[in-house]
């Protein structure tokens, strides 16, 4: 897979350009696009994650790379150490998503801030009908995401959710003319109206959940924000 790193007027931009394998990464793949999204995100406050052609956005793990692996693998998963990284850094993260997104590929796009969907847009997580559980995020993402219910749906019965579906269920915001385009455009919309430091003490706030840490968080961040707002005042 051939990792693309750009940054268009302001915007990183990481693609994932293995078409002919709908995307799906070993571990050298892994390690390239935290490679990719480490350099992005320091140098730009929001990353657009795509991939090349209509066929897949990624279908998840190399089933050919991982069918031999140690069971003990599964402890030090690389795919949950690049997806929480995302998760959790410092630069907003959306995910454009022209066509299925399947098991790993799923929890790459539950990683990121924002879900664009193109009408051929999917989610399935079919890792249970495997004898395997979605383990790079996805149960606990997912959950925290649409909810108990829906994740059961998708996890325990195997339902593929569509576009139309993951934009009922909140998963997602419709992406037109394409899934990139409107991404491209809610990313510069974000250069031009967000304010770095608030939205990034926004983004861990939101993350931790409602508990009683997160409320004080609120309250120790708007201070900092009142006391910098301030501070600038001639």
């Amino acid at each position: 897979m051939a990792i693309h790193v750009d940054i268009q007027s302001g915007v990183g931009v990481l693609t994932l350009d293995r078409p002919e394998r709908a995307h799906a990464y070993d571990q050298e793949h892994i390690t390239a696009l935290e490679k990719g999204f480490d350099e992005l995100a320091s140098s730009v406050p929001v990353v657009v994650i795509r991939s090349t052609g209509d066929r897949a956005f990624c279908g998840g793990a190399d089933l050919d790379a991982v069918s031999g692996a140690d069971p003990l693998s599964a402890l030090d998963l690389p795919s949950q150490r690049l997806f929480n990284r995302i998760a959790r850094s410092a630069a907003i993260s959306i995910a454009a998503i022209q066509g299925p997104a399947v098991a790993g590929g799923a929890e790459l796009t539950l990683a990121c801030d924002l879900r664009v969907m193109g009408p051929q847009a999917q989610l399935r997580l079919p890792e249970v009908s495997h004898g395997l559980i979605p383990s790079a995020g996805g149960c606990t993402r997912l959950t925290r995401l649409a909810g108990p219910a829906i994740a059961k749906q998708i996890i325990l019965f195997g339902e593929t959710l569509s576009a139309d579906a993951l934009i009922r269920c909140g998963l997602g915001v419709p992406g037109e003319p394409t899934p990139f385009d409107a991404a491209m455009h809610i990313a510069q919309r974000f250069l031009k109206t967000a304010d770095p430091l608030a939205a990034r003490l926004a983004k861990q706030i939101i993350d931790r959940g409602e508990d009683p840490t997160s409320l004080e968080a609120e309250r120790i961040s708007e201070s900092l924000l009142y006391h910098r707002r301030a501070a600038s005042r001639p």
